[in-house]
C-alpha cells in the first residue's frame, strides 16, 4: 500500500531482488505451460482462467472457510449513485448525495485515557505524543465487533498498521540536526493502533477515551513463540535468552483469526537495519542495506545497527498476533509462520478444524506460503485457540509444468534440510525461511502481496502479483 508515496520517499526495497538461487521463476513455468496450446483449446479469452489453473495440491482436503457463505448468490444490481468521471485532481471525490470524511488520520489522538495530545501541523508535537497518536501512512487494517462475539457493524475495535514514516512531516526541521530523540519519534509513528469506533449519523467516529485503544509501536515488548524461541540467533545482550523483543514495525498487510485477534506483518524491516562491514549470506538474502540513506536510526540506536547488534535483524520478519479486546496483552511474533517480508497472512479452517496460513513475500523473485498448525480450532475454547499459530509446519509453493503444483513442506530433516544445507534445527531453518525455501526449489514469483481465501469457493487461494520487471 501507498506503493508511490514510498517511492518517493525512500528506496523500495520490494523492487530489489535478494533471491540468487537458480528456482524457476513462475513466468518460465507459465511459458512452458502456455507453449503447450492450452490457452487455445480454451476457446475463448474468457476460458483463459479455466485453462491456466496453477493449482496446489492440498495436504489434506481442500479448506474451507470460517463462515458458511450462501451458496446463492443472487444476480448483480446497480450499486444505486451516479458513476465518476476519470479524474487526475489530488482530491477525493465521491458521488452525487455523499460526504467523505476522515475520521482517524496520522497525528490524532488514539483516545487513551488521561492522554488525548492535540495534533500540530508543524510537526511540534512532542516524542511522547506521539505515542499516544495515529501513525503515518496506515495500511492493512481488521474489524472487530463490539462486544467481544458479536457482529455488530456499527460498533467496535478498528485494528491499523502504520507502515512508514515521512521525516520531511514527522519533524519541523526534517533530517536535520538528527537525534535520538527524533529516531524514538519515529519508531512511535510506526507500529499498529487499536481504536474504538461507533457508527454515529454523520458517518463514523473514534471514541474517546476508551479502555480499548493502544498504540503498539517498534519498542513495545513482545514474545517469541514457536521453533525460534531461545535460538541463539535470536538473543541479544539486552535479551541473552531470546524471549522478549522490542516492537514490530514496516507493518504492510494483515490478517485476522477466527478467535478474534489481529495479525500484523513485517514487510519491508530491512528498509531500517545498515551493515557497513561486509555482509554474511543470510543478511545479503533479506536485503539488510549496506548505507544510510534510509531512517537513520542506526545512527543514534544500536538496535539497528548490525556492525554493533548482529541479531536484532532476525528479531523481524515475522507476523505478530494482537489481542485487540485485551490492551495489556503482550503481543506474539509465531516464529513458526516463518521470516520473510511478510504481505498479508489469509486464515482459513481447514476441514479438520486445523488453522491454515496463506502468506506472500513480497518482493522480486520471492515466495508464497502456507501454514498449517498442530491444533485444532474450538470455537468454544478460545484461551486454547489462542496457541494455534505456536506449532505446526510451514510449506512453500512449487508450482509445475502442467498446470498443477505441490506445497513443499519446510521441516529440519526433510528435503535435504539439514546441516548439509547450513541449518541446525527447526527454528534455525525458520530463521533463515528464504533459504530453506530456496533448497527445497520454490517457484520464485512476480511479488506476492495480499493473498484470499474465496469465501464461496472451498479451496480456491487468490493471490495478487503487483509487479516484476526484471524478468523479461
Amino acid at each position: 500500500m501507498g506503493r508511490l508515496l514510498k517511492t518517493l520517499f525512500k528506496r523500495e526495497h520490494s523492487e530489489e531482488i535478494s533471491n540468487p538461487s537458480d528456482n524457476r521463476a513462475f513466468s518460465q513455468v507459465a511459458e512452458v505451460y502456455l507453449s503447450r496450446r492450452r490457452l487455445l483449446q480454451a476457446g475463448t479469452v474468457a476460458g483463459a482462467a479455466a485453462a491456466f489453473p496453477f493449482l496446489l495440491k492440498q495436504e489434506n482436503a481442500l479448506a474451507k472457510v470460517v463462515s458458511k457463505a450462501s451458496g446463492n448468490l443472487g444476480k448483480a444490481t446497480t450499486l444505486g449513485f451516479t458513476s465518476l468521471p476519470v479524474s487526475t485532481e489530488d482530491t477525493v471525490i465521491v458521488p452525487e448525495g455523499y460526504i467523505a470524511k476522515p475520521f482517524y488520520k496520522w497525528g490524532d489522538a488514539t483516545g487513551i485515557a488521561g492522554n488525548l495530545p492535540v495534533f500540530k501541523t508543524d510537526g511540534s508535537n512532542t516524542t511522547e505524543e506521539q505515542a499516544a497518536q495515529a501513525g503515518m501512512h496506515h495500511d492493512g487494517m481488521a474489524w472487530f465487533s463490539l462486544p467481544q462475539g458479536g457482529n455488530s457493524s456499527d460498533h467496535g475495535l478498528l485494528a491499523i498498521n502504520h507502515e512508514y514514516i515521512d521525516n520531511g512531516l514527522l519533524f519541523k526541521d526534517g533530517d536535520a540536526n538528527w537525534s535520538a530523540d527524533k529516531a524514538l519519534k519515529g519508531q512511535n509513528a510506526m507500529g499498529v493502533s487499536v481504536i474504538e469506533v461507533k457508527k454515529v449519523p454523520l458517518g463514523w467516529e473514534v471514541v474517546r477515551p476508551s479502555s480499548f485503544a493502544r498504540r503498539i509501536t517498534v519498542n513495545t515488548p513482545m514474545k517469541i513463540t514457536g521453533p525460534a524461541l531461545h535460538n541463539p540467533l535470536m538473543q541479544t545482550v539486552d535479551d541473552p535468552k531470546g524471549e522478549i523483543i522490542l516492537g514490530t514495525m514496516q507493518n504492510c498487510a494483515n490478517g485476522f483469526t477466527p478467535w478474534g485477534t489481529y495479525l500484523t506483518c513485517e514487510e519491508n524491516w530491512s528498509d531500517i537495519f545498515v551493515k557497513k562491514a561486509e555482509m554474511n549470506p543470510l543478511e545479503k538474502r533479506y536485503g539488510i542495506s549496506g548505507s544510510d540513506d534510509s531512517y537513520r536510526w542506526n545512527e543514534v540506536d544500536k538496535r539497528f545497527s548490525v556492525d554493533a547488534t548482529p541479531n536484532e535483524p532476525n528479531r523481524f520478519g515475522w507476523v505478530v498476533e494482537i489481542d485487540p479486546y485485551d490492551p495489556h496483552s503482550v503481543p506474539r511474533k509465531h516464529t513458526a509462520l516463518g521470516r520473510i517480508k511478510h504481505e498479508g497472512a489469509a486464515v482459513t479452517i481447514a476441514p479438520d478444524n486445523r488453522v491454515v496460513v496463506y502468506m506472500g513475500d513480497d518482493q522480486k523473485f520471492e515466495y508464497i506460503y502456507k501454514f498449517v498448525s498442530e491444533g485444532k480450532f474450538n470455537p468454544q475454547d478460545r484461551k486454547a485457540n489462542m496457541h494455534l499459530l505456536e506449532k505446526g509446519t510451514l510449506y512453500v509453493a512449487k508450482f509445475n509444468d502442467d498446470g498443477k503444483g505441490e506445497w513443499l513442506p519446510l521441516v529440519f530433516g526433510q528435503n535435504g534440510l539439514d546441516a548439509s544445507k547450513g541449518f541446525e534445527n527447526q527454528g534455525d531453518l525458520l530463521i533463515k525461511t528464504r533459504l530453506a525455501a530456496d533448497a527445497v526449489g520454490a517457484t520464485k514469483m512476480d511479488r506476492p502481496e495480499w493473498i484470499a481465501v474465496d469465501p464461496y469457493h472451498a479451496g480456491s487461494v487468490y493471490c495478487t502479483l503487483t509487479n516484476n520487471s526484471d524478468r523479461g
